[in-house]
């Protein structure tokens, strides 16, 4: 236990060895606020540090609870506390606001110690210190600690919700994070992965030879740059199922500029090649039919003439109408319309070689370019043998349909040396051979060619 005349001797009684504190109680002389006070908590005697805390005279102090300096919302708790200690004869630790004369609050730390020494019922030595500086650079602490954790939340909700993986390592390649993505797509938890080397959670393949591909990591933490995931990659997931992934990795820098890992960011590329091979075929064949295109008629006539040039060879072209297309439209409509049009590609393709190009050069126009033909007669064979087919009855929507079509021949070279000149020359036979077989309509299916295409 403290002794009261032990704590407080006057400076009389004990004086420094320059004199200093003459006639002054030491406890003045403290950097500390100094209280003392009874069982009950009421103020015998306070030093100078504290009156300057409290802003009030040692006179004002005496008789006063040492809880009415304080704040009123921490009052409470430290008069809870207080009897709680004095029941206990236990020492009392608290940190609360003072609230001076002034009104400006002061946080500060208080510890009370029993006393003895011919005190009644004992007392209480309070040591008061200023810790408001403490305080706020704990607050500024929190705050900054809580804006941190605002915005790693922050970006963990945002990388969570984009539609691309992510998975970071740290230098020596050890996975550091993964989204909620990456966690899907390997099938590794990011609990399971921290930690653990990147090829073990990102095994990634070559789509062709199945070996391992290069480390993107690593790659783009040598070359401290961005670098692009290999061509035809797939990842290996955690239960063996195969898939293919594209996009890139980059390095991660610290505030010094140095690099301590990278990034991947990558996603399934299956949707974005099927649709990337889509938009190739579609560049290249009609969407209804499924046959080459205007511009791929073009590429296939350069390739077969350089073939007949060097050979010595001649090719043929059919330029095919269907005859009154319209007329059918308007008695079936365009959806059994359409469906004509998708069955008489297919016979188209049935009556030529896999060599020729049958293509849909618009509306319900077909050119048939035959490939290395020996004489003009194989034309108009396969252009009979396509009349004949188109003739055969077809249901179409509880309807039988029997088509016509006027066929134009052209050969080369005897008919022009460029795709449009053969063009030109058998869409004229055609307009010719249309004439002839134009007739009074009944206005009924089915229609029947009356007419051999001529060759011009």
């Amino acid at each position: 236990m403290l002794r009261y005349r032990d704590f407080f001797p006057l400076a009389a009684d004990r004086q420094d060895s320059a004199g200093l504190g003459k006639g002054v109680p030491l406890s003045d002389l403290l950097p500390l606020g100094i209280l003392v006070t009874d069982r009950s908590g009421k103020c015998l005697y306070s030093n100078a540090a504290y009156q300057k805390l409290c802003g009030w005279t040692g006179d004002e102090l005496v008789g006063s609870h040492w809880t009415a300096m304080l704040h009123p919302q921490d009052r409470e708790q430290a008069v809870r506390h207080w009897d709680s200690a004095v029941l206990g004869q236990a020492s009392f630790v608290q940190e609360a606001r003072l609230q001076p004369a002034n009104g400006q609050l002061i946080w500060t730390r208080r510890n009370a110690a029993l006393l003895t020494d011919n005190m009644p019922g004992h007392g209480y030595v309070h040591t008061v210190e200023d810790i408001s500086v403490y305080k706020a650079h704990e607050q500024a602490r929190r705050k900054a600690e809580e804006q941190l954790f605002d915005e790693k939340e922050r970006a963990q909700v945002t990388l969570d919700s984009i539609g691309d993986a992510v998975l970071s390592t740290d230098i020596d390649g050890r996975v550091s994070y993964m989204n909620v993505v990456a966690e899907t797509l390997t099938g590794f938890s990011r609990h399971e992965a921290i930690g653990r080397p990147l090829s073990e959670i990102f095994n990634v393949v070559d789509a062709t030879t199945h070996k391992p591909t290069s480390d993107p990591a690593r790659r783009a933490i040598l070359s401290d740059s961005i670098v692009a995931l290999e061509a035809n990659a797939l990842l290996v997931a955690r239960n063996g199922m195969e898939l293919a992934i594209e996009d890139s990795a980059a390095p991660i820098h610290n505030r010094y500029g140095a690099v301590i890992g990278a990034v991947i960011v990558f996603h399934d590329a299956r949707f974005s090649r099927a649709t990337t091979a889509r938009m190739a075929h579609l560049a290249q064949h009609d969407e209804l039919t499924g046959l080459h295109n205007r511009n791929a008629f073009y590429e296939r006539f350069d390739q077969s003439l350089s073939l007949a040039r060097r050979h010595g060879a001649q090719m043929g072209l059919l330029f095919i109408d269907l005859d009154n297309f319209k007329s059918i439209n308007d008695v079936l409509g365009h959806n059994s319309g359409d469906m004509i049009l998708e069955v008489l590609a297919g016979k188209l393709k049935s009556c030529v070689r896999a060599a020729d190009t049958v293509c849909r050069y618009g509306g319900d126009e077909f050119v048939v370019l035959l490939a290395e033909i020996a004489q003009p007669d194989h034309a108009h064979a396969v252009a009979d043998k396509i009349r004949e087919a188109a003739a055969a009855p077809m249901l179409i929507e509880g309807h039988e349909v029997s088509l016509q079509l006027s066929i134009g021949v052209s050969v080369y070279p005897d008919n022009g040396e460029t795709a449009d000149e053969l063009v030109k020359t058998a869409d004229s036979a055609m307009y010719r051979i249309k004439i002839l077989n134009r007739r009074p309509v009944a206005g009924s299916l089915p229609m029947v060619p009356t007419s051999l295409p001529l060759l011009l």
